[in-house]
């Protein structure tokens, strides 16, 4: 089943209306799990950060094992093509993705070289500026790199992150606050996360167990050119429940504001609105 709708597909060199069919039963990555993507945007004919999530693509791949086989220039240009079939009233949802032909001797490690590439653009409207969720803990933690590529955005990662959403649905909750290895907060089940306290903002520090995300360090540079205060520090559990307001920041949405984890609600939300504005004025004025 398709994310979104008016769906367009590269793949082997050409663009395709809908939603194309592009691998085969023997392919490495269906059967074995080798498979990376990136997410980026497009919004009011604005695609921000479209080169750093092209690059994080091939990094993804190297860390999988797997060899790109586009520049991110190449990949970028292939995008922008794409999107020109859609309007600036539409919003899209951006992905190009990797994954891994052939085995090793054994079948397990990924050739190299032999890597299938496809892009997916998928018309998926933006969330409403005023949505906010809900979180809930979850007994299910972030990997360690020692356990899982937690340096990639692989496609192998998010079952555990649907768990994590499952068990948060079935509590009432829209999302999960999520622990790394140490019981300290990592993220949220979809998104890096925010806490503000006292006009002081904080982010868990990037310990390699998350993504630490292309939109959570635009937030961070945006935040601090304001004159904010912002911490990449170890916060706990206790934290999320003492702070004033906390929000998500992620590629798909931007900002999520969130009203309530656990029982604490968050009735007021200045920074959240803060940060959402000035992203989109940020975003506005990239090419």
């Amino acid at each position: 089943m398709a994310f979104g709708t008016s769906i367009r597909t590269y793949f082997e060199g050409q663009w395709h209306d809908g939603d194309l069919a592009v691998m085969k039963a023997a392919d490495h990555g269906i059967w074995q799990g080798t498979s990376v993507f990136d997410g980026a945007r497009l919004f009011d004919g604005l695609c921000p950060d479209l080169d750093k999530h092209c690059a994080r693509l091939n990094r993804s791949a190297e860390a999988l094992m797997i060899t790109p086989s586009h520049s991110a220039d190449e990949i970028e240009a292939i995008i922008r093509e794409g999107l020109q079939a859609f309007s600036t009233a539409q919003a899209v949802y951006i992905r190009p993705m990797y994954w891994a032909l052939h085995g090793g001797k054994l079948g397990i490690t990924p050739m190299a070289g032999a890597t299938g590439f496809a892009v997916s653009l998928e018309e998926v409207a933006m969330p409403p500026a005023d949505f906010a969720t809900t979180l809930t803990r979850t007994r299910f933690r972030r990997p360690v790199i020692e356990d899982a590529v937690c340096n990639a955005k692989a496609g192998c990662l998010y079952p555990n992150n649907a768990r994590m959403l499952a068990e948060a649905e079935a509590k009432g909750y829209g999302n999960a606050l999520v622990a790394d290895a140490m019981g300290n907060v990592a993220e949220s089940a979809t998104a890096n996360v925010f806490f503000v306290k006292d006009g002081v903002v904080s982010t868990p520090i990037a310990n390699g167990t998350f993504l630490s995300g292309i939109t959570r360090a635009r937030h961070i540079a945006n935040l601090r050119a304001d004159g904010f205060e912002v911490r990449e520090c170890v916060l706990t559990f206790e934290d999320a429940h003492a702070a004033d307001e906390i929000f998500l920041s992620g590629n798909f949405a931007k900002v999520t504001a969130v009203a309530e984890f656990d029982g604490t609600r968050y009735p007021n939300r200045p920074v959240t609105e803060r940060a959402r504005k000035l992203y989109m004025d940020w975003a506005a004025t990239q090419a």
